[in-house]
């Protein structure tokens, strides 16, 4: 029996009882390497290896592909995207470089992770990986021309999974770290989950997925660890989820039951569902009912700030704050909106709260 539904969810294209289904996604060759972006550049997450690393072959080694938007069209906001593909492979073109671009569209910086997975790696390594792109991304900040504290986590089936755990499973850094990155906070700023996966534990969990990630007979409490629905609080980054009500592969309950806790902890949420649909659909370019759901995702990144352009800077604002999540204090100077906007690691002043407008 499915949860009572109530509150904020949109049924999305309720009145397309015709709505066709969408095509499936364009073939290609899927692996655990990330092969999608030709020659971007990107950056391995451990440089010296990764911890718990069995090899050093190019699925031992998780890496960020860069899709960095130019200065002049830049928000300043950045999201780590986590492509699907059952922890066993990654669909790192419909479900990564191409969501990459859809945000650079938007003025937003996109990361796309390329994180280990099964069957040579099981948790936590994907869930450190995750964790310790979201550190990266602020710590280089910077350089990067991000604000740490608009940084955001998105998330495809099993992507949707590794990006729900790692909201609902954070710390605010080690300040005394002998690793600078990992001094800094690893709870994203927001979370974007497609057809996710979710629980481990309630009848509709994605089996496939539970097997790859924990093994064929896991631990009950781990299993219930990992289960999202059951680890919301109040800390819980806002969330946007879309399914369909008739996917094959991940059934909606799974997005229907993190809504209702992330309702229930008081955390701002939003979910479309549709009525049709296969699972895997990406951007769903070429479905008329599904595609519009990118255009819904980007007026609610716009309501949480993540489209906002901080261009204009007043002077003599400089102040230091700590992001939430973060421990290493950042400079930072705020536009006439109180908004941040410049940020510069290293500054030496104490403050951390917005001077008074």
């Amino acid at each position: 029996m499915r949860p009572a539904i109530g509150g904020a969810i949109l049924f999305a294209a309720a009145a397309a009882a015709a709505q066709t289904p969408s095509p499936s996604p364009r073939t290609y060759q899927s692996s655990p390497v990330d092969t999608a972006h030709g020659d971007r550049e990107f950056v391995l997450l451990w440089p010296d290896g990764a911890p718990g690393a069995v090899g050093a072959e190019p699925e031992d080694k998780p890496k960020l592909t860069l899709y960095r938007v130019s200065a002049e069209r830049a928000s300043g906001a950045a999201v780590v995207v986590c492509p699907g593909g059952g922890y066993r492979t990654l669909a790192s073109d419909h479900e990564g470089k191409q969501v990459a671009e859809w945000l650079n569209g938007l003025g937003v910086s996109a990361f796309v992770l390329q994180y280990r997975v099964g069957p040579r790696y099981r948790h936590p390594a994907p869930l450190a990986d995750a964790q310790r792109a979201l550190r990266l991304v602020r710590f280089r900040a910077r350089e990067w021309g991000v604000d740490p504290a608009r940084v955001g986590i998105m998330g495809f089936s099993a992507g949707g999974h590794l990006a729900s755990t790692t909201g609902t499973h954070f710390d605010d850094g080690n300040p005394q770290g002998p690793d600078p990155v990992e001094r800094m906070g690893s709870r994203p700023d927001l979370m974007i989950l497609a057809y996710p996966v979710i629980s481990f534990t309630a009848p509709f969990t994605h089996t496939g997925s539970r097997r790859s990630l924990l093994g064929e007979s896991p631990d009950p409490k781990l299993a219930e660890e990992l289960s999202s629905e059951l680890r919301v609080t109040a800390r819980t980054p806002p969330a946007f989820l879309f399914h369909t009500e008739d996917d094959p592969g991940v059934p909606v309950e799974n997005s229907i039951a993190f809504y209702q806790a992330l309702r229930a902890a008081g955390v701002s949420a939003e979910l479309h569902v549709f009525p049709k649909g296969p699972h895997g659909v990406g951007l769903a370019p070429n479905d008329p009912a599904l595609s519009q759901w990118p255009k819904l995702c980007a007026v609610w990144l716009q309501a949480m700030g993540f489209r906002d352009r901080r261009a204009a800077a007043a002077a003599g604002r400089a102040v230091l704050v700590a992001g939430e999540g973060l421990n290493e204090p950042f400079g930072v100077t705020f536009d006439g909106a109180g908004s941040v906007y410049v940020v510069e690691m290293g500054a030496c002043a104490a403050s951390t709260r917005r001077p008074a407008s």
